[in-house]
């Protein structure tokens, strides 16, 4: 099986937009995760969820594709589109996998991806297969750990954490004033995080214990007002944890 490369569209025209979509949905590799009408919302949804290869027009309004390509700190595989060949040099100076002139047929479209995915194995075969931990200190911080976050490291306080979401190789950590997402398993999270605070109660969550606001039946509410979902098998532990004496699986 194929491995799947996620995939984002920026354009400000919409059939441009409707196009690759339609070209995208024939790949059974790719799956995209948005389609944006201009650098701005682009911009937003990689710094939300990482993607491995990018679509971007290069004329657009405010931003063009090369600012907004050159505004990123770690950017994804590029593939540039657009009506004109002017801005090819450029385009390739950012190290760009591809460059589509349009009118795409989807015969070249196809080629660019097949490119862009050679890439993405060579550079696999160049990387540690080991994904890379957070630095430890010699006395285990009390009350806080730092991850990586972009181009730095983040001070993150236990207290202000609400859940972890484990996202393939990546994960999630929700807090109360932010999203963090950065490239950690979610075992490597777990062991970081104190166990009298904090329960995986489920293959995709860990949650801390004081950020619950009421559980029924495989879903946790959490005090931001959104829902996890547990495991069956998570149950009794969970209940222990919280001193919840009366609380029975059977009822539910």
């Amino acid at each position: 099986m194929d491995q799947i490369i996620t995939c984002l569209v920026v354009d400000d025209e919409p059939f441009a937009r409707d196009l690759m979509e339609n070209y995208i949905g024939r790949v059974p590799y790719l799956r995209p995760v948005a389609f944006c009408e201009n650098a701005f919302d682009a911009i937003n949804e990689l710094q939300r969820q990482p993607v491995d290869l990018l679509f971007s027009d290069i004329q657009m309004p405010n931003i063009n594709g090369i600012e907004m390509i050159r505004s990123l700190s770690n950017p994804p595989f590029v593939i540039f589109t657009t009506a004109s060949r002017d801005h090819a040099i450029a385009g390739f100076e950012l190290d760009a996998v591809d460059y589509l002139v349009k009118p795409i047929s989807f015969e070249r479209f196809l080629k660019a991806v097949n490119k862009a995915r050679n890439h993405m194995g060579q550079r696999q075969q160049q990387q540690p297969a080991v994904v890379s931990e957070p630095v430890k200190p010699k006395t285990a911080p009390t009350n806080h750990l730092f991850v990586k976050d972009n181009n730095k490291l983040t001070k993150i306080l236990f207290d202000d954490i609400y859940y972890v979401e484990g996202m393939k190789d990546y994960i999630k950590i929700v807090c109360r004033d932010k999203n963090i997402i950065t490239y950690m398993r979610m075992k490597v999270m777990e062991d970081l995080l104190p166990a009298d605070q904090f329960m995986r109660i489920h293959k995709s969550y860990i949650i801390r214990l004081q950020a619950i606001k009421s559980i029924m039946g495989n879903t946790v509410e959490v005090v931001n007002g959104q829902t996890v979902i547990i495991s069956k098998s998570s149950r009794q532990e969970l209940k222990r944890l919280l001193g919840i004496a009366n609380y029975n699986d059977d009822d539910e």
